[in-house]
Order: C-alpha cells, then structure tokens, then sequence
C-alpha cells in the first residue's frame, strides 16, 4: 500500500511472538517501526490509561460508555469490553500524536472491539476487512452487527463474506461494502516443469527429477483444528491402505488435536504413511506442498484459504469441500475437486480418482494456476485494494 502512495502507520494489540532477529528482514524492519499498545509493564499501561483519560475526560467518558454498553448480562464479557476500552484510549492517543485521520482493523475478532471502541471514543472515523468464519458463527459475542453498523466501510474478501455481513446487518446500506479478494505473489510462486519436483526457498526454484515410481504424495497444511477435518482425512487414508493403493501424506502445522491425530494414525495402522512436520516457516512449508500430487483441505469451517491459492499458485491440483468462499475459487472438476464436509467416502474416491489419474491432475494444476492468476494475484489485488483505499479517504 505505500508503495501505491497510502500513507499507512501500524499499531499492534500484541507483542511480536519471537525475537527480531528470528524474523525475516522485511517482517523484522516493520515490527520496528510498529507501535505496541501492550508493550511495558502492567502498571506502565495502567499509569498512560489514567493519564489519558485525566487529559481527555470526554474522551474517556465515551469511551466507558461504549464500553458498558457491550456484554448485556454478561459480567466476564463487561470487564472485557473494559479492558478492551482501555486498549481503545491507548490507539486513540497513539493516533493523535501521529495525526492519523482514519482507522482501519484488519480482523473482525477481539481487536475490531478494540478499534470500534477507538472509534466511538475519539470521535475518528474506522473500518474493518472482515474474513470469517468465527465472527460469523458468534456474532453477539463478537457484536459483529455493531460493528458494521459502526463502520465507515467494511471489506469483505468473498462474496460468501459479503452475504454474511447482510445477514447479520440487513439494513446495512450496500455502498458501504467493497469486495476485495486476498491474494498471492504469482512470482515468486511457480508450477514446477512436468516430471520435475519444485521446492520454494526465498522465492526461487529449484527443481529435481522424480521418479515415476514414487508413490502418490498427498499434502495438507493448517492448525490441528477440529474446524480443519484432519480427522476425515485420516479416515480416507486409513482407507486407502484397506484399498491397498500406495501413497505417502505429509501434514504440516500444530496445535491441539495434534496428538489424538498421532494417536489415530496409529491405531489404524498409517503411521508408516502420514508424516507429522509440526509448524513450519513459510518457506519451507511451501517446498512440502510443492512436491505434492494433490493439496488436501478438509475444512469444516473456512474465510477463503490462502493455503489453497498458494497451492494452485504452484499448480498442485487441490481437493477441498463446499463451504464458506471455497467454491468461489474451486470449481468442481475444472480447477479442482469440490466435496461435501465430514464425508469419507467422498474424500476417498477423490484421492483414488486424481492417485489413478495423472493426466487429470496436471489438467487440474494447469487450470487452477490460471484462476490465481486472474482472481487471486496479490499484486492486481493490491492495485484493487489502494483504489479503494484512495476512493474511500
């Protein structure tokens, strides 16, 4: 966005998660340049609320009436929304020692509180790009209608994202909503050469052949999430094993259902198959998907996956399920194959069909490379992005 002349400063809720210096560089130099609403001690923070709101009484009176207005009943989401409030007079004051005008929130979650909080205190204007799905689920725990009903604007990244918006906020005036679909870098991600093998590291390629014998590779990124269906896929492996078809799966990611996946694996007979990497960095795991002969994301719940363009970016034929924004950007049989959630038996006859099928799979990552680049190409969606931006401010 700077780089398309929008004057853009960046405030975090939250410390960076590692040290610079385990950053990499463009990452590292503007996590320096980021101001930390919670950096310093607790009695630091509690000390620049109270000074704050000495220094604007009306400011802070808004902002607690604001806040007291969220949570009904709810005595725990009230001291949230207070918390919350005090993170609101934090950015405010931030904003007006920088002189920034506008407020934009790029999550519809805990910090878009935040920012409309901000917004109703200090009186500026705000908006918000809404991704889903967990607002949409929850939307009087997020106060998801509040929100947009607060908003100057809100970009929605899918239509699907769009349709949610006005059916929590029907009266919502259409105008206010803009359509802008994420994207990926279609450079620097590349479809490996046909019986060659692509890794991605920094951004280059580098290709080796593959043998023709070796068995059908299946990956699958994403947290260890019930709302990610690893468990579905792991059943549709265990069957393909019953089916006596070879084929090696490597699962990239973490988090809580990790070890019951490890542990299933296990008592179906598949730990031979199924690799468990954990999280990985972003370039490596890009390497893992580029050696695939499909991309598999058995989600339940979903906004629009970048995991699933960065995969057609590299031409991997992708198998995913019919929810949320996914069939925006899958078609079912022509840049890829759609499923219905939480079923295995479908998820197995599409790995045996694409395992049994070399010529459909190459057709499928040939197509869905053309969809990235004409839908989800990061660089026009940037452009369309700056454009509202500019239209908007």
């Amino acid at each position: 966005m700077r780089a398309r002349n929008i004057e853009i400063k960046v405030a975090s809720i939250n410390i960076p998660d590692r040290a610079l210096e385990l950053l990499p560089e463009i990452e590292a130099a503007e996590a320096a340049a980021t101001f930390y609403i919670k950096a310093g001690s607790k009695a630091d923070l509690l000390g620049r609320v109270f000074k704050i709101a000495l220094t604007h009484p009306g400011v802070a009176w808004r902002g607690l009436g604001a806040a007291l207005s969220l949570g009904a009943w709810d005595i725990k989401a009230r001291a949230y929304a207070l918390f919350y409030m005090a993170e609101a007079l934090l950015v405010g004051d931030w904003m007006a020692q920088n002189s920034l005008t506008h407020l934009h929130v790029h999550f519809g979650g805990p910090v878009a509180t935040v920012g409309m909080l901000t917004s109703q205190a200090w009186q500026v204007p705000w908006s918000v790009t809404l991704h889903g799905p967990d607002e949409f689920f929850d939307q009087d725990a997020f106060y998801l209608r509040q929100k947009i009903e607060s908003a100057s604007f809100i970009l929605c990244i899918s239509d699907f994202c769009k349709s949610q918006v006005l059916r929590v906020a029907p009266a919502v005036p259409t105008n206010r909503l803009e359509i802008v679909r994420l994207g990926v870098d279609c450079e620097s991600l590349r479809p490996a050469e046909s019986d060659v093998e692509a890794s991605v590291e920094g951004g280059f390629r580098e290709q080796t052949s593959v043998s023709s014998t070796a068995p059908f590779h299946i990956v699958c990124t994403g947290r260890m999430v019930a709302a990610k269906g690893h468990r579905v896929l792991v059943e549709a492996l265990a069957a393909l094993v019953a089916d006596g078809m070879p084929f090696s799966c490597t699962l990239i990611g973490d988090g809580p259902e990790r070890p019951d996946l490890e542990q299933e694996c296990r008592r179906l007979g598949i730990e031979r198959n199924v690799r468990f990497l954990g999280a990985l960095a972003h370039a490596p795991a890009l390497a893992e998907v580029a050696t695939a002969d499909v991309f598999v994301l058995a989600s339940f719940a979903e906004g629009l996956p970048v995991a699933l363009m960065e995969a057609m970016a590299l031409g991997v034929p992708c198998i995913s399920t019919t929810i949320a924004a996914i069939p925006e950007m899958i078609h079912d049989r022509k840049n890829g194959l759609l499923l219905p959630p939480a079923n295995v038996e479908a998820l197995r006859n599409a790995l045996v069909s694409l395992g049994a099928d070399r010529a459909l799979r190459q057709e499928l990552g040939k197509q869905a490379r053309l969809t990235v680049e004409s839908e989800y190409n990061l660089a026009r969606n940037l452009d369309r992005l700056a454009s509202v931006w500019s239209r908007r401010l």
